[in-house]
């Protein structure tokens, strides 16, 4: 079923499986846990994913699509986005001339996800904004004497291009993508797609592009591999309401063995290198979840783990 789902995402693009991958466990997301009771607080269960890559490697067609699947998905483009078109802002109301609050799009994206294009050319205050969006998933308001908090518990997809609109091979990764820390470990999945000359991969590519317009020739043969829009939809939504997945003994040991060997990974490496946090343990725990729920499992096995770890 796993692989079905990865072929019915996006058919039209070609290969990008991992990316695919990582768009579907951000579609099915993990389980929010609640240990208020505890005095722990809640912690999400909404998986963020950020594309950062040269022009023309199709991550808006990818964005576009995720639109159009989500139960309740709102596309911005990152120039056009201001702060509080984001999040909220105060208008007069017509009639009564009293101050009204007005949702923007993190509010109206809740319980659904968020896409952002163009994520590198917004300006440091709207993307100051998400910092809490992502994280803690609310939206506090403080302006013209209405105080508020706001539930904006979406899942951010973001495009984004390097630094000099292409990567370049010489930079660490850290210094293409141009993010601040604080933002970039808040994603739970970070993708680089490089466009780099291949003499076999672009010929099966361009003849893909060309397949395509004979599509509506051999759609009946197309049809029984993957999943229509609508049915891929309903998958989704269903799972996500019905399949609640627990945490099993032997996938909880692997979780904090992945943990440790990612935390060794950064140590030393000064700033050229990302290194993992404790959010990055939540991340996998999210996307283990996640892998599960595509199954329709009750439990996350070790194999959920061990995907959510090469992701």
């Amino acid at each position: 079923i796993y692989d079905l789902l990865v072929r019915s995402v996006a058919p039209s693009v070609y290969e990008m499986e991992d990316v695919k991958k990582g768009i579907l466990c951000q579609l099915f997301g993990g389980t929010a846990k609640d240990f208020s009771h505890v005095d722990a607080g809640k912690f999400r269960g909404d998986l963020n994913v950020l594309m950062c890559g040269d022009p023309g490697t199709s991550k808006s067609q990818l964005l576009q699509y995720v639109h159009r699947i989500a139960p309740r998905g709102i596309y911005t483009s990152g120039k056009g986005s201001s702060a509080v078109g984001l999040t909220a802002y105060i208008t007069k109301d017509p009639d009564t001339g009293e101050k009204i609050l007005e949702s923007g799009a993190l509010v109206l994206s809740d319980r659904g996800i968020c896409c952002i294009d163009e994520f590198d050319k917004m300006d440091e205050g709207s993307r100051s904004i998400l910092h809490e969006v992502m994280e803690q998933q609310t939206v506090s308001i403080a302006k013209a004497g209405i105080i508020c908090s706001l539930n904006a518990r979406a899942s951010i997809l973001a495009a984004a291009n390097p630094i000099e609109s292409r990567y370049n091979p010489s930079r660490s990764v850290v210094e293409n993508i141009d993010l601040p820390p604080t933002l970039l470990s808040r994603f739970d999945l970070i993708y680089l797609i490089l466009d780099r000359p291949n003499a076999d991969l672009d010929r099966k590519l361009a003849h893909h592009l060309v397949s395509m317009y004979f599509a509506s020739r051999d759609k009946k043969e197309k049809d029984a591999d993957v999943l229509s829009l609508e049915q891929l939809t309903d998958y989704v939504s269903w799972t996500k309401r019905e399949i609640v997945p627990q945490l099993s003994n032997e996938a909880a040991r692997m979780l904090v063995k992945a943990y440790n060997d990612l935390r060794g990974q950064g140590r030393g490496q000064g700033k050229k290198v990302i290194t993992a946090t404790p959010r990055q343990l939540e991340s996998l725990i999210r996307t283990s979840e996640s892998l599960a729920k595509m199954r329709h499992s009750r439990s996350v096995e070790e194999c959920d783990v061990e995907e959510a770890v090469r992701l």
